[in-house]
């Protein structure tokens, strides 16, 4: 049942946190508009394009080991994304694919400890372009992609940023006629200087009290609205969270997906902390309302509208960890103990799905495709882990994945390919749900990534399959 957010005081203590590392932030650079400050300067013309072309992906160096993968068809003029819509729909009314047809699609993967975040080409298995995602050691650990493409950056020290996926929509800050902007994972540009990062938002976190332990994590964009002439949606709102260390709180914080300036927020008193850490994983409905997860088991679903606030514990005590929708809007979550949740809506009920029958012993990030399988990052030992959410069964508790060391993220591209973030083997897999075949994605720096990677999350549950 739903229950009041005031609840009875827990401490912030118990396991020791997991990848929760990371240097102290510095105050160099500045964001593009956040705050009020000023854009940095630009680099040389070797890292700019036509402010009128598009950027190539011929540009990134091969880190794919499959970069020709049979089902690259090539560039095209359009790019459309892992969002569910095809670009433009004939009707904006008609059901979606839970996915889109089109010949180009990205995955964004945090480098964490390097403050940078991948724009890796899912077509190809290539990475085309590496950005820094804030001042100083920004700590970026979620992702999360809306349904025009572009991304959210969430640095666990106190901010968020947003970078342009095409080149059409970054700004020409210093008029120049050109679009400085990273050609590639090695050529990355100061902070400040690429004309592709738009914006800036700094929450005020303070990572001084106790590192970045209660930093921002849990993160994912509202839908928007949908445009009746293009059928594209506009005016999508971010939502991200962090605890307000060393309280027992947290915040919920909505901002404008535009230009990162606040719409509202609500703090939730005596927040379930654990590892001392503030909402963990984010997710958003069809109806934008914004579930979070506390690793402790509790779910908390923040109205879109007025901000209300229900909650939901787990009777069970399971430490949970990541979470993500089903088409129909019935949240998933991998437990840290090794068993699979769903939270039936309708009823209000916690449902044990069970384990991995012999394969991993703790699940992490998961991530649901258009069939409705659950995808599951498995370790102790490092696997892969699908579950069939609509017949409600496990179908491999433990698919290799060939070299993995500590898979955590995962997350669904546009052809339905299962993407796995491997944060200690600085790689990350793609993995072809037909045959388990696997091509790997390598020159990675420690990814600490789980949410919606490529967008394919939020289109799922906006334009289900019909």
């Amino acid at each position: 049942m739903a229950l009041g957010v005031a609840m009875g005081v827990l401490g912030c203590g118990g396991q020791t946190p997991p990848g929760s590392g990371g240097s102290d932030q510095g105050d160099e650079g500045i964001g593009s508009v956040d705050a009020g400050n000023d854009s940095g300067e630009s680099s040389s013309a070797s890292n700019s394009v036509s402010a009128s072309g598009s950027a190539s992906a011929s540009g990134g160096s091969g880190n794919g080991s499959g970069g020709d993968a049979s089902d690259d068809d090539g560039a095209d003029d359009v790019t459309v994304f892992d969002v569910g819509f095809v670009d433009p729909p004939p009707d904006c009314t008609q059901p979606g694919q839970g996915t889109a047809s089109n010949d180009f699609s990205i995955i964004w993967i945090a480098n964490s400890p390097d403050g940078t975040v991948s724009k890796i080409d899912t077509k190809t298995a290539i990475e085309i372009a590496r950005y820094r995602t804030g001042p100083g050691s920004a700590d970026p650990s979620r992702t999360s992609v809306n349904l025009a493409g572009d991304v959210a950056v969430t640095n666990r020290r106190g901010s968020v940023t947003k970078i342009a996926a095409e080149v059409e929509d970054c700004i020409d800050a210093n008029v120049d006629g050109v679009i400085t902007t990273s050609q590639g994972p090695d050529d990355v540009l100061d902070w400040g200087a690429d004309e592709c990062v738009l914006w800036h938002h700094d929450s005020g976190f303070d990572s001084a009290v106790a590192g970045s332990h209660g930093g921002p994590r849990a993160t994912a964009w509202a839908p928007g609205e949908t445009d009746p002439v293009t059928c594209e949606y506009v005016n999508a709102d971010l939502w991200f969270a962090f605890r307000n260390q060393p309280d027992d709180s947290a915040t919920i914080r909505r901002i404008h997906g535009d230009d990162g300036t606040l719409v509202g927020e609500i703090v939730i008193e005596d927040w379930p902390c654990n590892w001392g850490h503030g909402p963990y994983g984010g997710a958003m409905d069809a109806d934008g309302d914004f579930w979070a997860l506390g690793t402790l088991g509790s779910l908390f679903k923040i109205d879109g509208d007025d901000m209300t606030v229900e909650r939901y514990d787990n009777p069970v005590s399971h430490v949970m960890y990541g979470i993500a929708l089903a088409s129909d809007g019935t949240p998933w979550i991998a437990g840290w103990s090794g068993k699979l949740w769903s939270f039936d809506v309708a009823t209000s009920t916690w449902v044990d799905r069970g384990d991995t029958a012999g394969g991993p012993s703790r699940l992490r990030g998961l991530a649901i495709d258009a069939d409705g399988s659950a995808w599951i990052a498995g370790n102790n030992p490092c696997a892969l882990v699908r579950y069939d959410t609509t017949a409600g069964m496990l179908l491999d508790g433990s698919i290799e994945l060939p070299g993995c060391v500590t898979p955590v993220g995962v997350s669904i591209d546009v052809d339905g390919m299962v993407w796995v973030v491997d944060k200690d083997g600085d790689r990350a897999f793609k993995v072809n749900p037909i045959d388990d075949s696997v091509i790997t994605v390598e020159g990675l720096i420690d990814p600490y990534t789980y949410s919606d990677m490529t967008g394919a999350g939020l289109g799922l549950v906006v334009n289900p399959p019909g």
